[in-house]
C-alpha cells in the first residue's frame, strides 16, 4: 500500500475515477472533508459504491474515514460501509485504547448483523497530543487494528506548530513508527497539504520510507506516482534483501545465527529487515498482525 488516494465521500463522481487510478489504495472520506449537513448523503453514497460490480471486481484495498467515536455520525457510518470488500476502517482522533475497544465493540454487533465473515481492520489515526503519547497502547490494543496513520495538521496546528519542520516532522514519525514496531503493526504517512510542491512532497515520502514507513497518503491523482515511486522497493533493496536471505539459510545449515554478507555482520534484525522488503515488494504489508 504505497499510495492511499482521498476521496471526499460527498463526490461520487469521483470514485471511479478514484478506484480507476494507480493508487495501491483508496480512502472515501466521511469525516472533514463532508459538511453536516450532507453526512446522511455521503454515507448512502459510499454504501452503495462498496456493493457495485466495480468494486466488487477490484483488488484495490479499500478504506473508509469515519466520524469519530464521540460524534452522532459513527455508529451509523460504521453499519453503512461494514462491507464484504471494506478493508479497513480509518478511524479518527484515536486517543486511547478504549477508543479501539468501543470501535471494536460496534464494528462487531455491524457484521454479526450483516454477516459479514471476514473481520474488517481498523487503521487508527494519530493525530492530538494525547493520541501520540498512547500510540503504543493504541497500536496494541486489538488484533483488529492493522497500523496507526499519522494526521499532522490536527496534532501540530492546535500548537502552533510550523507543520513543515522537518525536525518536528521526522521526532514525530519516529515516535509513531516505534509505537506500530512495538505491535507489529504498520505505520502510514499522513497527507501533504501542497499539491504544487512536488519536491517537498517527495522529500517527505522519502523521510517516512527511512524510518519504514508503509506508505504515503495523496490528497490528489497527481500525489499517486510520486508516493509509488518513493515507496517501491529499489531494485538493489530487494536483491539485496533476497542474497540476505539465502545467505541466512546456508548459515542456518551450518548451525550460525549471524553471518557476514559482503563485509557487514547480519544477524536476526538483518534477517527480519530483509523479509520486510521481500514482503513489501510482493504487495502485503511488513509486520502485520
Amino acid at each position: 500500500m504505497r499510495s492511499k488516494l482521498f476521496v471526499p465521500g460527498s463526490r461520487p463522481e469521483l470514485f471511479s475515477k478514484a478506484l480507476g487510478s494507480q493508487a495501491d489504495a483508496i480512502s472515501i472520506d466521511l469525516e472533514d472533508s463532508v459538511v453536516a449537513e450532507r453526512k446522511s448523503e455521503a454515507r448512502a453514497f459510499v454504501a452503495l459504491f462498496l456493493k457495485s460490480n466495480e468494486v466488487l471486481a477490484t483488488n484495490k484495498t479499500l478504506i473508509v474515514r469515519v466520524n469519530g467515536l464521540d460524534t452522532p455520525y459513527f455508529p451509523g457510518d460504521v453499519e453503512a460501509v461494514a462491507q464484504a470488500r471494506l478493508a479497513m476502517l480509518n478511524l479518527p482522533k484515536v486517543e486511547s485504547a478504549d477508543d479501539i475497544l468501543a470501535a471494536v465493540a460496534v464494528l462487531e454487533r455491524t457484521e454479526a448483523t450483516a454477516g459479514i465473515d471476514t473481520p474488517i481492520r481498523l487503521l487508527a489515526n494519530v493525530e492530538s497530543p494525547k493520541g501520540l503519547r498512547f500510540a503504543n497502547e493504541i497500536a496494541a490494543a486489538h488484533p483488529r487494528v492493522a497500523g496507526l496513520q499519522l494526521g499532522f495538521i490536527d496534532l501540530f496546528e492546535p500548537l502552533g506548530i510550523d507543520r513543515y519542520d522537518k525536525a518536528t516532522l521526522h521526532a514525530v514519525m519516529l515516535t509513531v513508527r516505534m509505537a506500530a514496531g512495538a505491535s507489529g503493526v504498520f505505520a502510514y504517512d499522513g497527507a501533504f497539504p501542497d499539491v504544487q510542491d512536488v519536491d517537498g512532497f517527495r522529500a517527505e515520502a522519502a523521510m517516512a520510507r527511512r524510518l519504514g514507513f508503509l506508505g504515503k497518503s495523496c490528497i490528489h491523482p497527481r500525489q499517486v506516482d510520486l508516493a509509488n515511486d518513493v515507496f517501491m522497493s529499489q531494485e538493489w533493496d530487494l536483491a539485496y534483501a533476497l542474497r540476505v536471505l539465502s545467505a541466512s539459510e546456508e548459515a542456518k545449515a551450518r548451525g550460525a545465527g549471524a553471518f557476514v554478507l559482503d563485509g557487514r555482520m547480519i544477524d536476526a534484525p538483518g534477517v527480519r529487515r530483509a523479509q520486510a522488503v521481500l514482503a513489501v515488494s510482493k504487495g502485503a504489508p511488513p509486520g502485520g498482525k
